[in-house]
C-alpha cells in the first residue's frame, strides 16, 4: 500500500505539473510576506509582532485554501484557478484558528523549554523529554488537519479530534508520511522550492487521507474483521487504474515499456 502511496504522489503531482507549481508560488509569496513583511516593523516592537502573526495567518490560511485545492488533484479532478477564492472561504476561519493554536504552542514551548532545561532537580529533564515528545507527536499528527478540513469537517475543535484519533490508529503510517514530507521539503530545494515543493506535501497529507479512509469505510461495511486483514489490493483497485501501470522508466524512455 505504502509504495503505491508513493506512486500516486508522484503522478499526482507530475499530471498536474503546472497547478502545483501555481500552489508554490503561492506559498513562495505567503513565506515572503511572513519574513519581510515584519522587518518593516523591527524598530517597533507591537507592531513587529502583530505583523509577524498576520503573516503566520496568512500561510496558513493559504495552506489551507491549497489542501483544498489538492484535495481535488487527489480525486483526480482539475481544479482551476477560479476555485481558489471558494476553497479561502470554505477554510478560512478554521485555518486561522490553526495558526493562533501554533503560534500559541511555539510561543508557550519558547518559553517553556529554556525554563525546564535550566531546572537542575529531577523534575526538569523529565518535563523537557515530555513536551519534546509531545511535540514531536503535534508536528506528525498535524500533517491531517488540513486534510480532515478539506474532506470530512470544518470545524476546529472536530478537526483537531479526528486528527488525533487518526493519527493514533496510524501512527506507523503516519511516521511513514512525515519522513516523506522531509524527503520531498529537501528535495524541493533545488529547485528553489518550485517542485516538488510544499504543494505536493500537502497533496502527499491529502492522498494520505484518502488512503487511510477506505479504511475506516470497509471496517464500517465489516465490523468483524481485524485491522490487520485489511485488503489493500481490492481496495485500491479503481486507484490503480486510475494512475495506471506508468513507470518513472517509461516516462523517460517511452519506447522501452
Amino acid at each position: 500500500m505504502f509504495g503505491f502511496f508513493i506512486k500516486k504522489i508522484f503522478f499526482d503531482m507530475w499530471d498536474n505539473i503546472f497547478r502545483i507549481v501555481l500552489v508554490n508560488l503561492g506559498f513562495l509569496a505567503s513565506f515572503a510576506i511572513l519574513i519581510y513583511f515584519p522587518l518593516l516593523f523591527k524598530s517597533l516592537p507591537v507592531l513587529f509582532y502583530i505583523s509577524l502573526f498576520i503573516g503566520i495567518s496568512i500561510l496558513f490560511i493559504f495552506a489551507g485554501t491549497a489542501s483544498k485545492y489538492t484535495t481535488d488533484i487527489a480525486d483526480y479532478k482539475a481544479p482551476g484557478f477560479p476555485d481558489l477564492l471558494r476553497y479561502v472561504k470554505e477554510t478560512a476561519k478554521s485555518s486561522f484558528l490553526f495558526a493562533v493554536i501554533n503560534t500559541g504552542l511555539i510561543v508557550l514551548l519558547s518559553i517553556a523549554f529554556p525554563t525546564y532545561r535550566n531546572i537542575k532537580s529531577v523534575f526538569g529533564p523529565i518535563a523537557f523529554s515530555l513536551l519534546f515528545w509531545i511535540s514531536i507527536i503535534w508536528i506528525i499528527a498535524l500533517q491531517y488537519y488540513y486534510p480532515v478540513q478539506s474532506r470530512l469537517d470544518t470545524k476546529t475543535t472536530k478537526i483537531l479530534k479526528k486528527m488525533f484519533l487518526i493519527f493514533f490508529d496510524n501512527t506507523g503510517f503516519s511516521i511513514g508520511l512525515f519522513f516523506v514530507s522531509l524527503i520531498i521539503l529537501i528535495l524541493s530545494i533545488f529547485t528553489a522550492f518550485l517542485l516538488p515543493g510544499i504543494g505536493t506535501i500537502i497533496l502527499s497529507w491529502n492522498i494520505a487521507l484518502k488512503l487511510r479512509l477506505y479504511k475506516y469505510d470497509y471496517l464500517e461495511e465489516h465490523p468483524d474483521v481485524s485491522r490487520k486483514d485489511i485488503p489493500w489490493d481490492v481496495l485500491l483497485i479503481e486507484d490503480r487504474e486510475k494512475v495506471g501501470k506508468r513507470t518513472l522508466k517509461g516516462m523517460i524512455f517511452p519506447w522501452k515499456e
